[in-house]
């Protein structure tokens, strides 16, 4: 049934609703910016739902990371500690004894600060995931409980998971700060107060890069949702790379002069006040140390700014109580009810478009246990009766009352208990055929799952299946055909037993035989039930006790069939005369003259077998056309779990690792700028180890004399500031470079990843791995991992590079003997992070698949909210949810326990490192072969170099992702597709004739290679003329389609046009001598104007275009819309009914003017006007063009030139309807015996439809 914007589907954007579906434009900007500023909530309330082991473990944290905090000035302490005794011990024999005491309170501090580190990673860890996992819970039951209004505009989840761990380094960072201020101020007041001049610039420096990171991760982000805005997001992101740049640059830089200003009035201090070259440098390194930690601790507040952002929105859902609440345990219960149905004055427009009323007083009674039809056309407010009934949306004035009572009086969650409802769209949920069918009943045994399937004529195809019952159907059930998921769902409302039935076009997606046992079990469920039957196709309601006809959400007729047939110029009558309008005597059945058998073709079906689906969709813009997921037992049953694990395997196989030389092949056009950020880069490496030469020299002048001091102060200084100058200049020029390379790399993966993807064969998309979320997934994360190796990544190996290879020269220089030592330890700490990195990886990979699998769970649920609250489903989900979360959450307690032994260990070693090196050194200066200033600057080259490596590996997780995620597009860019149609070899015909041959032709598809579906199928249609494709559902008739198109190639056998090879043609060439009109019409989230232009490569006329769409019967409704033509139809055109959707498609064939056209149900979704109008364009489309028409009904082929059964693989018969009626026993005579018996035709005086073959 087609539906217009009144009545949609709200688990999709309602259509042509402009408000919610235009871009935002500029003046909005600023708005926006203080909405958000204005929708945080406070940051105490991001604990809210914490309990009280959280509790505990944010305490313990809290305290582990002020003693973290702590341990940095204390470190600093040791050190002056350390100097003092290296500088002020002349008698070289007690050098080792002074330096060992001070030494061996490293060794404490390590031990100390390893077990703070590890339990403030670890409980802060414990604690988020903890957290992050009961908010997820809390909502998505939120999001289930509310009212499907709430849906009717878009919702996004916020992301809050993770900002809880930042709380932990807040506090470390804090504590380093204040504890260093503290510790300066007690040990030397006057130059500490002289030190806290530089604070305010290096705080407003560090704040002015934390604001401006925030306010461009903001603009990429929203830059980046829109898949358009390439351009805008390259620029944004080369942008936030200078601003980081700069930002570090000062930081760095001012702190810098920071030291020169310490050294020169901290010199003064020793001439004048007697301070220690010992307590100068304390001073000194506590007061910048805070400062830099203040600083650190700035990216934390942006975390919780951007938390307290996220949160807002969620918990905002969380909070919300809805009108309509399925949670809500209060209400009326009966024993027992009767099913009388009232709308009583019913006024009613749908909340997201209040200004288009669906019912100004609309009132009608159901009697209970009666059937009460609905019909009229697209839009008349048929389905919105369901929506009210169900009490999916309140009416604004009037009532619905239930057995006289209310419906709002009653509990939610009985009533609909009481109800069932089959809509024409059957939704099911990623889980087996079992599961999907027990929604129907909570605790249901098999022999009732089985009874119930046995009703719905499921088993028969459910048998079929490897796995049975226990088959998963896939993500919306795309595992199966449309009129296999059509009968999960009846034997799920069938097992439900309830006391009123709703039927949305229940049949319509059946074949012959099926409808006829299905609606005989229908009728059977039906007997004393109130019925509620909508429809387009008059042939299922006229046994109805009571027929209404709606037009625009008036009453204009009720009354029996037999009533309303007496009246020739009512509404039902003209209904039925649109219907025989399309009556063809050549239909007229043989040998039974009483019975007038009229081919009046159904009036809808829109979701008849909708086998396209969001996984299979082969994307080619050229020729606009989607793959079908095919049908019945045979072709649709997903491969065995063995296929699936070797293709897994196959797949982890391909995606080796990638050589960085063959990524920077791809970035050779910005070679000259990589070269500027390699030098900027190395010039930001060599400044640290430059950095321990002049703080060398400046602890060398403070136990000099004085004149001496005077002198070196002045001059150290000056080279301080120097270095910040250079630094302020070298790292915004290394951001900005590598930023430049990286984006435009990115910007070039993903056009060729997507070039790729779009000229894959469709057999490639079958895989599990390469669903289209996946293949989203790769176009946009993975290739956005992918610039960091080439951006951050590279920036910093190449820093770090010259950092190390100029630290060891300078350490070697200074001592070689000490930088032997210290290099001997450098190994446990490298090993340290290279084990932490590897179980980080396997813990971040498990997680990943856990939350992957949760959130499929979740928007597969919230999706299909109408589904879910028409069975009361919420329960059963929140289950399955919660089961998948477990695992993310197991997952990321056990990674926050790896991080923090990984990280406790990591400063055990590093300051038992410190205390070894410093032992060494005094070994050495007391064996008299070197001096305290070479100790010092050695010691020093390489603790820096140290910590340019451990930049270097607190990136590595983040290397490591954009390596595998490298693989996985390369996977994608080294694929040669079987069938490729950007290939532009092969021969083209200046003039096509159409004659078509399947000869011997074999197939099963590539992901069921044991599952034939064609075992020698021989067909000849010859030039400009029609066959209909006829048989049962899975016999292969869309298939047929499918290897005409080449969207697969045939095991053996040919398939010929005008005597050549399909394999033979340039394929484009050959999609565009074809025109394709599918079931479910797929257009692109673009204008009306640019989809119909689409159908001519995007190079059409105006005229063409407006004569297409007047064709196709689609001008007239999309004149009447705001924007006209260019009204931009949303993603899979989801802002349109589907009737409009597919009159868009049919304009868009009709403007191709191919030389074949392919027709599968082209007109299921259109009322009897618009399918008379549409049918009559089709018929002359037609004209001199060979056609196939895959049908199940005979009122959709009448006037075709022969018919072609196909049955077990072959065509089974052939020829004319009169011919093939001759057959006795044939199997075509057989469909149209069986079209002609009870219950499908119930009155054999009247027209009727001839239901699907």
């Amino acid at each position: 049934m087609e539906r217009t914007s009144k009545v949609h589907d709200v688990s999709a954007n309602p259509p042509m609703e402009q408000e919610t579906t235009g871009l935002p434009n500029a003046d909005s900007d600023e708005q926006q910016d203080s909405k958000n500023i204005e929708n945080t909530v406070p940051f105490y309330k991001l604990f809210s739902f914490a309990d009280g082991a959280d509790f505990v473990l944010m305490a313990v944290g809290a305290v582990a990371a002020l003693a973290s905090g702590v341990s940095s000035p204390l470190m600093i302490i040791i050190f002056g500690d350390i100097m003092d005794a290296l500088g002020e011990t002349t008698i070289t024999n007690e050098i080792v004894s002074a330096v060992s005491k001070v030494a061996v309170r490293f060794i404490y501090l390590g031990v100390g600060t390893c077990v703070a580190s590890f339990l403030q990673m670890a409980c802060w860890t414990i604690t988020g995931e903890r957290q992050a996992s009961r908010i997820r819970h809390l909502y998505l039951r939120s999001l289930l409980r509310q009212d499907v209004a709430f849906f009717d505009r878009e919702t996004r989840t916020g992301e809050v998971v993770g900002r809880i761990e930042k709380v932990g380094q807040f506090i470390q960072y804090v504590s380093s700060f204040i504890g260093g201020f503290v510790w300066a101020f007690s040990i030397g007041w006057q130059l500490a107060l002289v030190m806290l001049a530089t604070i305010p610039f290096v705080g407003l420096a560090a704040a002015l890069m934390a604001n401006v990171m925030t306010k461009m991760a903001a603009r990429g982000q929203a830059a980046y949702s829109e898949a358009a805005a390439t351009v805008e997001q390259t620029i944004g992101a080369i942008r936030t790379g200078l601003a980081a740049g700069a930002g570090m640059g000062a930081t760095f830089g001012l702190i810098y002069i920071g030291y020169a200003l310490g050294v020169w009035f901290g010199a003064k201090m020793i001439i004048d006040k007697g301070y220690s070259g010992g307590v100068v440098i304390k001073v000194i390194a506590l007061i910048l140390v805070g400062s830099m930690s203040l600083g650190q601790a700035s990216p934390a507040t942006s975390a919780f700014a951007a938390g307290q952002a996220a949160a807002f929105k969620m918990f905002e859902t969380i909070n919300r109580k809805p009108e309509i609440d399925s949670c809500d345990t209060s209400g009326r219960t009966l024993d027992e009810i009767q099913g009388d149905i009232e709308l009583r004055d019913v006024c009613f427009s749908y909340p997201a478009r209040p200004n288009e009323p669906v019912f100004s007083g609309l009132s009608l009674f159901i009697p209970g246990g009666r059937s009460f039809a609905l019909v009229g056309g697209s839009g008349s407010g048929k389905s919105t009766v369901i929506s009210l009934i169900e009490r999916f949306y309140d009416p604004q004035s009037g009532k619905v009352l239930i057995d006289g009572i209310d419906i709002k009086d009653f509990q939610l969650k009985w009533i609909r208990g009481k109800i069932g409802l089959v809509s024409q769209e059957p939704v099911l949920f990623a889980s087996s055929i079992r599961d999907n069918i027990a929604y129907g009943k909570e605790n249901a045994t098999v022999e009732e799952i089985r009874a119930a399937a046995e009703l719905a004529n499921a088993t028969k195809f459910i048998d079929k299946l490897p796995q049975g019952l226990d088959t998963l159907v896939g993500e919306h059930g795309t595992k199966l055909s449309g009129g296999q998921k059509q009968r999960v769902a009846i034997a799920r409302a069938i097992l439900k037993d309830p006391r009123i039935l709703l039927l949305d076009e229940a049949t319509s997606a059946l074949d012959a035989e099926s409808e006829r046992v299905v609606q005989e079990a229908l009728d059977r469920v039906m007997t004393n039930r109130t019925t509620v039957i909508v429809a387009h196709r008059l042939s299922t309601v006229q046994n109805a006790d009571m027929i209404t006809v709606l037009h625009e959400g008036s009453l204009l007729e009720q009354g029996s069939h037999s009533e309303l047939i007496q009246n020739p110029n009512g509404a039902y009558s003209q209904l039925i005369k649109l219907q025989e309008m399309n009556q063809d005597a050549e239909y007229m059945l043989s040998g039974k003259d009483n019975l007038s058998v009229h081919s009046g073709r159904k009036l809808s079906r829109r979701f008849s077998s909708r086998r396209l689906s969001q996984r299979q969709s082969s994307i080619s813009i050229n020729e606009c056309s989607f793959t079908e997921y095919f049908e019945s037992p045979s072709e649709t049953y997903p491969e065995d779990s063995k296929l699936q694990k070797t293709n897994s395997q196959n797949s982890s196989r391909e995606n080796q690792e990638v050589p960085f030389s063959r990524l920077a092949s791809l970035n050779k056009p910005e070679l000259p700028v990589i070269l500027l950020g390699v030098v900027a880069a190395v010039i930001s490496g060599v400044i640290l180890p430059f950095f321990s030469i002049i703080f060398s020299g400046i602890v060398h002048a403070f136990y000099e004399s004085t004149a001496q001091l005077q002198k070196d102060a002045k001059f150290w200084s000056l080279l301080f500031i120097a270095l910040g100058f250079t630094t302020f200049i070298a790292i915004p020029a290394r951001s900005y470079f590598f930023a430049v390379a990286g984006c435009k790399l990115i910007k070039r993966i993903r056009a060729m990843t997507f070039d790729k993807v779009v000229h894959m064969e469709v057999g490639w998309f079958d895989e599990s791995e390469n669903s289209i979320g996946v293949i989203g997934a790769r176009l946009s994360a993975d290739a956005a991992a992918v610039r960091s190796l080439v951006g951050d990544s590279l920036a910093l190996m190449v820093q770090n590079a010259a950092t190390l290879i100029s630290g060891l020269v300078i350490a070697f220089v200074s001592c070689w003997q000490l930088a032997l030592v210290i290099l001997a330890l450098v190994p446990l700490m490298a090993l340290n992070s290279l084990i932490q990195v590897k179980f980080m990886k396997g813990s971040n990979d498990n997680a990943k698949v856990m939350h992957e699998g949760a959130s499929q769970i979740a928007s597969g649920a919230i999706g299909s909210i109408r589904t879910v609250a028409s069975f009361s489903a919420e329960e059963k989900i929140l289950e399955l949810y919660k089961m998948k979360c477990e695992g993310s959450k197991k997952a990321g307690i056990r990674r926050g326990l790896i991080s923090g032994i990984g990280f406790g260990i990591s400063f055990l070693m590093l300051y038992c490192g410190y205390a070894t090196s410093f032992f060494a050194g005094a070994r050495l200066i007391g064996a008299g072969k070197t001096t305290f200033s070479d100790v010092y600057r050695s010691f020093l080259a390489l603790s820096l170099a140290a910590i340019g490596l451990s930049h270097s590996s607190s990136l590595l997780p983040d290397a490591t992702k954009a390596k595998s995620a490298t693989a996985s597009v390369f996977a994608i860019l080294d694929r040669k597709s079987k069938i490729d149609s950007s290939d532009n070899n092969g021969v083209t015909l200046e003039r096509v004739e159409g004659n078509i041959e399947f000869k011997d032709v074999k197939f099963s598809y590539p992901t069921r290679p044991d599952v034939q579906i064609f075992q020698g199928l021989c067909l000849h249609v010859p030039s400009g003329k029609s066959v209909a494709l006829v048989g049962e559902s899975g016999s292969g008739k869309s298939t047929a389609i499918s290897l005409l198109q080449r969207f697969y190639d045939p095991d053996s056998g040919r398939i010929l046009l005008d005597g050549l090879e399909i394999q033979k043609f340039q394929l484009r060439w050959l999609r565009q001598q074809m025109g394709l009109l599918s079931q479910e019409p797929i257009l692109f989230n673009d204008t009306i104007r640019a989809n119909i232009a689409y159908g001519k490569g995007g190079d059409a006329s105006e005229a063409e275009i407006f004569a297409a769409a007047e064709l196709a019967n689609a001008h007239q409704f999309i004149s009447s819309l705001h924007q006209g033509y260019e009204t931009v139809v949303g993603e899979r055109g989801v802002q349109l009914s589907g009737g409009q959707k597919q009159r868009i498609a049919i304009a868009r064939a009709i403007i191709k003017e191919p030389k074949i056209l392919l027709l599968d149900e082209a007109t299921s979704a259109l009322d009897a006007e618009s399918e008379r109008v549409v049918q009559d364009a089709l018929d002359r489309v037609m004209l001199n063009r060979t056609t196939f028409i895959v049908a199940h009904r005979l009122s959709t082929i009448r006037g075709v030139d022969f018919i072609a059964v196909i049955k077990n693989g072959v065509v089974s018969e052939e020829g004319s309807h009169a011919a093939l009626m001759k057959i006795e026993k044939g199997a075509y005579a057989s469909l149209v015996a069986l079209l002609a018996s009870p219950p499908l035709v119930h009155n054999p005086n009247d027209s009727c439809v001839l239901s699907e073959l």
